[in-house]
């Protein structure tokens, strides 16, 4: 019967996605394009697109006008970027929908707004190697992954943060496996995804014998190799801007007090109907979500200290990564909110305590797709 369930949320999943479907623009419409751009990539203006508002457009755009230009070559590109170096260090995704388009523009560009829907579905059957939905609670703690706001958000707006956590997951597997390469291909890759994803080097196991000291070294070259090896690429086109980043570090505790004040204070002003009602909730699941990994207390398992690296992340975010209602954090800390509902999977009594204050990021996930709601 849960299984059941599971596979109708699935179906619920892709009528919703089926939703951002027009004849002339596919599904372009999940990529969230403004209107207007005076410096649009030539590839991308000749190909019809979904274009919104500029203030209902998102970050996916970017690495979307970098699936058409894999390699910058073309010197429009840096025009066509808010942050050429910085989106450019990103570029994992960008390939993978130019290889999935077959390098035709308008190929490409229905991959890249797909890529994520893919990896949500690959991620749906991955999941089940740790919580598989045969009973009440695993079939609750599957949901909670696969509905969770920071994965809908990355599926809504064809962001990195979906197929990032795919392939972390597949780090956790080879780490429980205990095939430290795997592990460190996987990361390496990870990283041309996303710079955070180098939280994912937590999962090695320490050693304990020199021989092994000399395995976790060259494991760990191999994971950041092929990042500098692009960064060093990136540096002959864009130079010192190559090395730029998004400013989205702050001291400790700075932003994640001053998003728990702002939230409560609109909530004490204008009551539940406030958007601040959504960040509270955000920001309420995600400490819970932390304190739970600190109670548990699980370091041999690779999801946990995958779920604390990333809870660190969270204490640590710039205020841009908190703003919006509920704003960027619920994805950028991702793995946090799947490792500590994998852990959940053992709780006795308090399981449901646990699972209601850790989970209430649910209620804000329910509107990112039209016509589903859980």
């Amino acid at each position: 019967m849960w299984q059941a369930a599971a596979l109708l949320l699935c179906a619920l999943f892709l009528a919703s996605i089926a939703r951002f479907y027009h004849p002339r623009f596919g599904f372009t419409a999940l990529i969230a394009f403004p209107a207007g751009e005076e410096s649009e990539l030539p590839a991308l203006a000749a190909i019809p697109h979904r274009e919104y508002p500029r203030q209902f457009t998102y970050d996916g755009q970017f690495y979307a006008r970098l699936a058409l230009e894999p390699l910058l070559r073309d010197p429009a590109i840096d025009r066509a970027l808010d942050q050429p170096g910085y989106r450019a260090r990103r570029i994992l995704f960008s390939w993978t929908a130019w290889l999935a388009g077959l390098g035709r523009p308008a190929w490409v560009l229905q991959a890249f707004a797909l890529q994520n829907v893919v990896c949500w579905l690959v991620l749906a059957w991955v999941l089940t190697r740790w919580v598989p939905p045969r009973t009440g609670r695993l079939f609750a703690l599957w949901t909670a992954c696969m509905f969770s706001h920071g994965l809908l958000w990355s599926v809504r707006f064809s962001l990195l943060d979906g197929p990032s956590l795919l392939l972390l997951a597949l780090a956790a597997i080879a780490a429980e496996r205990q095939r430290i390469w795997s592990l460190a291909s996987i990361l390496g890759a990870a990283t041309l995804g996303r710079e955070t994803n180098l939280i994912g080097a937590v999962m090695f196991a320490v050693p304990r014998r020199r021989a092994d000291w000399l395995r976790l070294a060259g494991a760990l070259t191999l994971v950041i190799l092929p990042l500098a090896i692009w960064q060093d690429y990136l540096w002959s086109i864009y130079r010192s801007t190559s090395l730029t980043g998004s400013g989205q570090l702050s001291p400790p505790l700075v932003a994640w007090m001053a998003n728990w004040s702002k939230s409560l204070a609109m909530v004490s002003r204008d009551g539940t109907a406030s958007p601040g009602f959504r960040a509270l909730l955000v920001v309420f699941s995600l400490t819970v979500q932390l304190v739970f990994l600190l109670w548990a207390r699980e370091p041999q398992t690779p999801w946990w200290r995958l779920a604390l690296g990333y809870g660190a992340l969270m204490l640590i975010a710039h205020p841009v990564v908190w703003a919006g209602y509920p704003g960027a954090i619920t994805r950028v800390v991702l793995p946090l909110t799947i490792g500590f509902n994998i852990l959940l999977r053992g709780q006795g009594r308090s399981f449901w305590i646990w699972y209601v204050l850790g989970n209430l990021h649910l209620i804000p996930a329910r509107v990112l797709l039209p016509g589903f709601s859980l």
